[in-house]
């Protein structure tokens, strides 16, 4: 049987091991244990997640040791110009945060690589970034600005561009920026990834390439990614899921008084167990295995050419535009308070 990565994600927050820690006591028992530790707070419309993880939690969760901060905004639309304000101010804010142990010399250059394939839109955040960067009417001086493209256009392999680059004008930091792969329909571009720990470039959708990090390069690298595409089986598995859920819910609150009050059947949780016997029915007795067992079954039944596509939302060149503009805003302003 053809193996399938229900996993398939980028996002630090996705990772099995923190999603099934939510509450504070979780969390406190997963750091002592896992070495991975997480702290979610708010700021304004923005959801934080700050997640550190040590040599121990790195093997736990199959990502590498250091920080990673998510900002989210569950309610952001593409003409949200409070939303996409309040997560450029955010993002600026704990940019800064990441950046304040690094001594910046008076020639100190930071070399700034748009990552992704400007041909297909859900992956070209990186090269509009550099193209916003590039149009701007002054550009910083310590700025050195390259999209260096996909190995499947140039035959060579990113991390080596990047190497070679850095090689040559010592940077003191090396910032990266890529798309993402998300296994979560509702965080496609409302979300924003900050990491001290590099990136593997096109790891999300199954295509890794060389590893862009301090522990290759020996410069601090510094990634920032949007997720903009979900993988279609998982999107499949999680749509039908969801609708088993609510069509349990509403079996079971169908003769409780609070239910001729509620205009809309209540919706459970994802996390909240439910018991699927009342639909046994109705869909067999597949319904009433664990969800890992369904999700089995979907990976057996999908496992085709199916797994090879990836959804991304129909409006992707306007997100990508507004988070290649929000991004390079943000870079600027950063860069004023260096000097």
């Amino acid at each position: 049987m053809q193996n399938v990565n229900w996993q398939r994600t980028d996002l630090v927050d996705e990772a099995e091991e923190v999603v099934l820690h939510q509450t504070k006591e979780q969390k406190d028992k997963l750091e002592q244990a896992s070495g991975v530790q997480i702290e979610d707070r708010h700021v304004g419309r923005v959801k934080i997640t700050d997640v550190r993880v040590d040599a121990t939690g790195e093997k736990g969760i199959g990502k590498k040791e250091g920080r990673y901060i998510t900002l989210s905004i569950p309610t952001l639309t593409v003409d949200d110009q409070d939303g996409f304000q309040q997560m450029e101010k955010v993002l600026l804010q704990n940019f800064q945060q990441l950046h304040e142990t690094i001594t910046w010399s008076k020639d100190a250059k930071i070399l700034i690589i748009g990552l992704g394939n400007r041909t297909i839109t859900p992956d070209a955040i990186g090269p509009y970034l550099i193209d916003e960067l590039h149009s701007l009417d002054e550009i910083d001086d310590k700025f050195v600005m390259y999209a260096p493209g996909v190995t499947g256009q140039t035959g060579y392999e990113t991390g080596e561009f990047v190497a070679a680059l850095a090689e040559r004008l010592k940077p003191t930091l090396i910032i990266v920026v890529d798309a993402l792969a998300t296994r979560a329909s509702e965080r496609l571009c409302k979300t924003i990834q900050l990491t001290d720990t590099g990136i593997h470039p096109g790891s999300g959708v199954g295509n890794q390439r060389q590893e862009i990090s301090a522990q290759t390069l020996g410069i601090p690298v510094t990634a920032i990614g949007i997720p903009t595409v979900v993988d279609a089986p998982v999107l499949i598995a999680g749509a039908v899921e969801m609708m088993l859920r609510s069509i349990t819910t509403r079996i079971a609150e169908r003769n409780k008084p609070s239910a001729k009050l509620s205009l809309t059947s209540w919706q459970p949780t994802s996390e909240q167990e439910l018991d699927m016997t009342p639909i046994k029915p109705i869909f067999g007795e597949w319904v009433t295995w664990s969800k890992e067992e369904r999700q089995q079954l979907f990976e057996e039944t999908l496992a085709s050419a199916h797994t090879q596509l990836m959804v991304t939302p129909k409006e992707a060149d306007y997100w990508t535009e507004r988070y290649a503009k929000l991004i390079a805003s943000m870079l600027m302003t950063w860069a004023q308070d260096l000097e």
